[in-house]
């Protein structure tokens, strides 16, 4: 028969008690709630004014940088702050950086998502094939071009029909 302990929270820690001495601090928790969150001053965000990117442990570090481009309502001066916090914290934490500037993580242009960016070294620089193309690539050019009928053709239809009209 196993015994439950009450935990009781010690900041980001839970420590069982058992006869009043602590047993284990074995879990941490990760997640920041509403309250952490707001009582975090505004020097523990890598962009301060909007408070976003908490950089509080090396997890939140790691996610800053994946997540820097995403951040909208900044200025470029706020960028360039921004990721010299992100890099100091990176260092105090033990998280590898490969970058030299916020530009190498990919700032967003007014009309672009994050998810607009090309996925592939080939997509960003020179154009592939039509042939290359997937028939929803192709779709999407036809739908472009205003091509009449274009919902019903097949790939080598949308093929054909993309290389006649200009």
């Amino acid at each position: 028969m196993t015994t439950a302990y009450p935990a009781i929270r010690a900041g980001n820690w839970f420590v069982w008690r058992r006869e009043g001495y602590a047993i284990s601090m074995a879990t941490k928790k990760h997640e920041l709630d509403a309250a952490e969150r707001n009582a975090m001053s505004d020097r523990t965000f890598a962009f301060p004014r909007v408070r976003k990117e908490p950089l509080n442990d090396a997890r939140h570090v790691r996610n800053a940088i994946a997540r820097f481009d995403q951040v909208r309502d900044v200025s470029d001066a706020e960028r360039d702050e921004a990721f010299r916090r992100i890099k100091r914290a990176a260092g105090k934490f033990g998280v590898e950086m490969t970058e030299r500037s916020w530009r190498e993580l990919g700032k967003p242009t007014r009309t672009m998502k994050s998810s607009d960016k090309p996925r592939t070294p080939a997509k960003a620089g020179s154009e592939r094939s039509k042939a290359e193309r997937s028939k929803a690539e192709l779709y999407a050019e036809a739908r472009r071009r205003h091509i009449e009928g274009r919902s019903s053709m097949t790939k080598a239809e949308l093929l054909r029909a993309l290389g006649t009209s200009r």
